[in-house]
This record gives C-alpha cells, structure tokens and sequence, in this order.
C-alpha cells in the first residue's frame, strides 16, 4: 500500500546509474579502499518515503538522503533495510499491523529493483548478493513490532525476513523492555522481554538495542546467548544524553561480542548543534510526550496522514560553522576504538531518519569523504574494512548461520 496523495515531497526526476562521481573530491588511496570494500551501513530508512508518498527507490529522487542511485555513487554494497514505526501508532495498538504495512512496501520495493538490489537473510546470502554485483537488504525493525512482545508475531516476522528487530519500541515503553526516553516501567527488561531475547537468539535474530534504557542494554546483554548490537548509537561521552551509550555499557557490549554502530548525524556526537536543534523545536530530538489520548481515538489512515510529512525525515539545518567536520566525526569513532577496540565498531548512519551530516556532506552518496578521513588520520586499510562492514558482518554471521 502507498498514499502518494498525501504529499508531494517525493518528485521523482530521471534516474541514472552513475559512476561514483561523489568520489571525486577524496584521495586515490580512500578511494580505492572504500569502493574495495564491504561497505554494510548498519541502519538506513528506506520504505517509510515510498509507503507515505509512492515512488519507486530506484529512481533517482528530489530531497531526502537516500535512494539507490546515490546509494550506489556512495559505494553502499549491503544495508540494514530499516522500516521505521513511529509512536503515533501505538496508543490505538496498530503497531503490529503497521509493520505488516511497511514490511509490505519493503518486499514490493525491492521486486521493483531486484536487478540491483536483494533481500538477504543471512551473511553467506550479503556476500552472495554482492559478489554478483548487486546491492544486499536486510530488513530491520525499528520500534515496536508489538507492544506486548508475541513471540507468535516474532516468528512470523521471521519467516517474512526480518533479522534484525529492536528491543525498546523506540522512544516509548513498551510492555517488556524500557526505552531510553520514556518513564521506566519494568527497570529494564521483564519476563516477557527475557523471552523475547531467547526466542530471537534461538531464531536467529540480532537484537537490536539503539533507543533502550541503560537497564535494557545491560539485562540484553548479561541473558542473549548471542553478541547485541546498538546499530546507531553515540558516546555519553561527547554528548551526555540518553540515547548515547556510557563507557562502562560500551564495554560491556563489546566483550560479549557486539558491535556498536556510528550514527552519522552532529546531534549525537555534537553538543552545540544538538543545543541548537534544540532550541530551533523547542523539545529534544526523542520527545514524543505529545503522543497519547488524541491518537487512540483515530483510524490508521487518519494515523497515516499526521505521520506522512515526517518522512523523509530531515536534518536540523545548522550553521556550518558548528558541525562537525568529517574529520571530526571520525575522531568520535577513534575514542570508541580506544575504548572497546577496533573489532567491536561500525558504520549505522541512520540516513533518512534525521541526522544532520557532518560538514561537506549531502547525503549517502558522500560517505566516501568518511573514509577520506581516516585514510588522512592514519587508519590501516584492515581497520577501515572493519568499520565499514566487516565488524557488523561477522556478528550478523555469528547470529543468523549458527
């Protein structure tokens, strides 16, 4: 199902398969080991654009961060393929239907595309896919797949093709596992979220905990059989808010053998524009207190009309001069790796869902000037790999092909 009535945002001009012209700009060496390598970004919203307003991915599109066109200039090869339930759907309980929807536009998607891009279920099928020059998908769930935590809808989300799905239902408390941003209800997670953990380490699935409250990531961790992963994260350490990890959960995540993945956005890393987006909203970027009685008393379409104009969802538009250049952005990674090593960090850009990029980057087509970085700051072509996709691959591997 598309409702391309509702907006206009989505315009489509011509599409072309391009050479990598974003590239241009960035030395001979990064070059060559960014377009070398697996470059897996570990958390992109995709169907979102496409179920609200129509469209086709494929196509080169008008605003936003992402289609493929741009995505292929970037040298993505693989994604975590997110489908993004936003909160307005659960006072009414149409989260699980909702993620059928989206699921839907996803699979419908990517049929339209299959000569350039193709659902993956497991790290043998990323590298099947990709070794044939096609890009690889792997659907991912952020926010609630069912309030309640159904281990019956859980398999059959399975059994759709999801292999990545979060804990927390966002920045909302569920009825098995805290958020980050909501009141606590159950001081992490309860019987039924420890359930949760168990049936996805059983089936094969990574478990996500970007969005959950300290508690949640440490229980998460101390009962999964299997490395976790944050998939777009920050340090507490450059920016002291929720959403950002402490050192200590780092750590902990990491010696279990997860990966924490780099959001690519200044909010995160960058406490002047964070401020600033503040101020220009007068909320924080994860507040969803307004969200409550109104919505219960709505239909799913009437639902579907008030979140449309979210998407694309989009950067907070802030002064050059306070963001961060790449180089700077890099520097954040460079502390993680300090901290945890250089086995146990990712790339999770988070591109379509609001980050504001660093400095010189317009959207997923210049993430080569990531790797530019840190060719200039000294990184071995062995660690950039890593990063870029072989760190979040062999966790994926370890889970799904067990």
């Amino acid at each position: 199902m598309t409702i391309a009535r509702f907006l206009p945002r989505a315009v489509l001009v011509v599409a072309a398969w391009t050479l990598p012209l974003a590239a241009a700009g960035i030395s001979a060496e990064a070059r060559r080991i960014h377009f070398g390598s697996l470059v897996l970004d570990g958390h992109v919203h995709v169907a979102d654009r496409q179920f609200y307003h129509g469209g086709n991915m494929g196509d080169r599109l008008e605003g936003g961060q992402f289609d493929l066109p741009r995505a292929r200039e970037g040298g993505v090869k693989a994604m975590f393929y997110t489908v993004f339930v936003t909160e307005e759907y659960y006072p009414p309980r149409y989260e699980t239907k909702q993620v059928l929807r989206l699921i839907d536009t996803a699979l419908k998607q990517l049929e339209l595309n299959r000569a350039t891009i193709e659902l993956a279920r497991n790290a043998t099928g990323i590298e099947r896919i990709t070794a044939r020059g096609k890009m690889a998908a792997v659907l991912d769930i952020e926010g609630s797949w069912d309030l309640d935590g159904d281990l019956g809808v859980l398999r059959d989300l399975y059994r759709l093709g999801v292999r990545v799905a979060m804990l927390p239902a966002h920045n909302w408390a569920n009825n098995f596992a805290d958020s980050c941003c909501a009141p606590p209800k159950w001081n992490g997670l309860n019987a039924r979220g420890r359930a949760v953990v168990a049936e996805m380490n059983r089936l094969g699935m990574l478990i996500n905990v970007s969005h959950a409250s300290d508690a949640t990531i440490e229980q998460a961790i101390e009962v999964s059989k299997d490395p976790i992963v944050a998939t777009h994260h920050g340090l507490r350490s450059f920016n002291n808010i929720p959403r950002n990890l402490p050192d200590a959960l780092a750590k902990k995540l990491a010696a279990k053998g997860g990966v924490i993945g780099f959001q690519i956005g200044n909010e995160f890393h960058n406490v002047r524009v964070y401020e600033y987006r503040k101020k220009a909203t007068g909320k924080t970027f994860w507040d969803r207190s307004a969200i409550g009685k109104k919505e219960e008393r709505l239909s799913i379409e009437e639902i579907d009309r008030i979140v449309a104009p979210q998407f694309p969802m989009m950067d907070c538009d802030a002064p050059d001069e306070i963001k961060l250049t790449p180089d700077g952005w890099v520097q954040v990674v460079e502390r993680a790796i300090a901290l945890v090593g250089e086995d146990h960090v990712a790339l999770g850009t988070d591109i379509d869902g609001g980050p504001t990029l660093p400095r010189g980057m317009r959207d997923i087509r210049d993430l080569p000037l990531i790797t530019d970085a840190m060719v200039r700051r000294g990184w071995s072509e062995v660690r950039i790999k890593k990063f870029l996709g072989g760190n979040l691959l062999r966790v994926f591997r370890q889970v799904t092909e067990k």
